[in-house]
């Protein structure tokens, strides 16, 4: 049976999809302009900290989905910390590369609705 956690994990998939879309679509390019790459860049972070917290629920319902969900949220994780350290002073990720992630993650989070209650 399906949980509400199931369908707020299915729901912040979709708005995840639909921010990192939006940059692609020339109708609400003002979204450019709203969110910069460090703004996109910890919204990858909180993201992907939901999506580990999802993918341990995966993994404890013997799912093998929840493995391949618990390596994007490190891969994500990790991209998005990184910037975060003190001697990494250079801009490596473009606000396109974070907007690809989030859409990656997004896609995980919906399987994730389904996937939890496998």
């Amino acid at each position: 049976m399906m949980q509400m956690r199931d369908w707020i994990s299915g729901l912040i998939g979709a708005v995840l999809v639909i921010l990192g879309l939006s940059s692609f679509w020339s109708a609400v390019s003002f979204l450019n302009n709203i969110f910069s790459a460090n703004v996109l860049r910890w919204i990858v972070v909180v993201a992907g900290i939901y999506l580990v917290w999802n993918s341990i629920i995966e993994v404890t319902n013997s799912n093998i989905v929840g493995w391949w969900s618990f390596g994007a949220a490190a891969i994500s994780l990790i991209v998005g910390l990184l910037p975060s350290i003190p001697w990494f002073h250079f801009q490596v990720f473009s606000s396109t590369f974070y907007n690809v992630i989030l859409v990656i993650e997004g896609v995980f989070l919906i399987v994730a609705t389904f996937a939890m209650e496998l």
